[in-house]
């Protein structure tokens, strides 16, 4: 078990639950929410268990990779993806569900969403990968594996202020 391979698990299935609301259709109000719902908690819980487990082991062994030439610049950049992230989905609440703004708001946490995992797919991930050994890799495997068992019904959504954690979570 390698953690860059659950993140890349999860992000698969975002993918997949994304997917899944263009394929309902928009009078289904009842499967949208739900979908729409695990998906929301799928997001947060993915997010927390990044920040609980991978961006600080992150902290402590990258160097930077793609665009970015420090983990600290990785770091910065997954926290407010993530709390951007956090902001569209708390947008998507304030719409009926099903309606055109609703979908708009759905497109946006969407978008947000990409966008991080392409970048943490390009840059934190590789960085992660190269400088942890799999010793490494399966342990925090087995510690987000059950943090995200354990937390299968939504975590604290709260928005990170980056600096803060860098500070907090570095060695």
């Amino acid at each position: 078990m390698d953690i860059t391979q659950l993140i890349l698990d999860d992000h698969h299935e975002q993918r997949r639950r994304f997917a899944m609301l263009d394929q309902i259709d928009r009078a289904d109000t009842a499967a949208l929410d739900a979908v729409w719902q695990r998906l929301a908690t799928f997001l947060e819980v993915h997010a927390a268990a990044e920040e609980k487990f991978f961006y600080p082991a992150l902290l402590e062994l990258g160097k930077g990779a793609g665009s970015k030439d420090s983990a600290d610049a990785e770091t910065e950049d997954a926290i407010g993806d993530h709390n951007e992230i956090r902001d569209a989905v708390a947008k998507v609440a304030s719409h009926a569900v099903g309606d055109d703004a609703w979908f708009d708001a759905i497109a946006l946490a969407r978008k947000a969403n990409s966008t991080h995992m392409g970048e943490e797919e390009r840059e934190s991930l590789a960085d992660f990968r190269r400088h942890a050994g799999s010793d490494k890799l399966h342990r925090l495997a087995v510690a987000f594996a059950a943090f995200e068992g354990r937390c299968h019904a939504g975590v604290d959504v709260r928005n990170r202020d980056a600096e803060s954690y860098i500070e907090q979570h570095k060695g």
